[in-house]
């Protein structure tokens, strides 16, 4: 059963990279063909009679550790340039518009219709408000370069956004005060803690001579990661903050501490680094994704009482998306 298996998951992964490769021309996001491989693959393995263990488990990990990189490789790609502020500033606007204006919009609807807590109504719809920079920034490899980058930015933002404000309404029975003030502290924190590793992670990077420097680096960042979240740190601020100052040495090298990481002998090592975690995240996206249309169940997608929700979420996501670019003059 070993080589069967083995060989499924490489050719599973091989029309993956076909998926890629075909993208520009087909226009089809990878991200689609490899949740409907993953759905078919699932039912092929039913109609074979053919028993899988319980994967449920496995797609938090792939998960986690596909988002911290797509967004750390749409980070590395940010030029942090002046002419660029201006785009940054709609970035963020848009993300605000669309995460908290539809998550409230949403949850009104819940509460409505559904006879929910305002709370629990609020805490279902902010996931379904943030356009996932898992499912946006792999679509948009093809489009024009301004365009690439505020979708990056809006998208990387967006889950940004989305998580601090799940947390900050899933921590606090009341919101006062002093959970504005707990907030603000989470804030200040993860921002020195990204100066100081990402400082460090830097030097890491130009002193260790070994050939094998890459991985270690990417797992110390996992792990920070990580160690953020258990304390309900908005950590991916940290992986978009790394990602920037990394890929923006030389606009950054006026700054003193950027300056004694020594930017100028960096950057071959950094353009190296670029490629182990476009490498490593075109692997882990792959599996999760895959790995996620394999669990889909076919009796929940075309439920009629949910089909009509999904409807109603995808055409107001729609709406609100088209405000926020008249908004932005997009």
């Amino acid at each position: 059963m070993t080589y069967p298996i083995i060989i499924s998951v490489c050719v599973l992964i091989i029309i993956a990279y076909l998926f890629d490769l075909t993208a520009p021309k087909t226009k089809i996001p990878s991200v689609i063909l490899l949740l409907s491989v993953g759905w078919a693959s699932n039912q092929l393995l039913q109609f074979l009679n053919i028993s899988i263990p319980d994967l449920s488990s496995l797609l938090p990990i792939f998960g986690t550790i596909g988002l911290i990189l797509i967004v750390l490789e749409g980070s590395l790609e940010l030029e942090l340039k002046r002419e660029n502020f201006p785009l940054i500033r709609k970035s963020i606007i848009a993300s605000l518009i669309q995460t908290v204006g539809l998550s409230f919009l949403l949850a009104y609807a819940f509460y409505y219709f559904g006879d929910y807590s305002y709370k629990d109504s609020l805490l279902n719809a902010i996931p379904l408000s943030i356009i996932s920079s898992a499912i946006a920034i792999p679509s948009v490899k093809n489009i024009t370069k301004s365009s690439k980058e505020f979708i990056i930015y809006e998208s990387s933002l967006s889950d940004i956004f989305g998580v601090i404000f799940f947390d900050f309404i899933a921590l606090n029975d009341t919101i006062d005060a002093a959970a504005f003030g707990s907030f603000a502290v989470q804030i200040l924190v993860i921002i020195l803690i990204s100066f100081v590793a990402t400082l460090g992670l830097a030097f890491l990077l130009s002193k260790i001579k070994n050939h094998t420097k890459f991985i270690p680096i990417l797992i110390l960042l996992i792990t920070i990661y990580a160690i953020s979240k258990m304390f309900h740190l908005p950590a991916l601020i940290f992986i978009l903050l790394f990602g920037i100052i990394l890929g923006n040495l030389d606009e950054l090298k006026n700054i003193k501490w950027i300056n004694k990481a020594q930017p100028e002998k960096l950057n071959t090592e950094v353009m190296k680094f670029k490629e182990i975690v476009m490498e490593g995240t075109f692997l882990i996206r792959t599996i999760f994704f895959l790995l996620f249309g394999f669990m889909m169940n076919t009796a929940e997608i075309i439920n009629e009482e949910s089909l009509l929700w999904s409807i109603g979420i995808v055409g107001a996501i729609f709406i609100f998306i088209l405000i926020q670019l008249l908004f932005s003059k997009l």
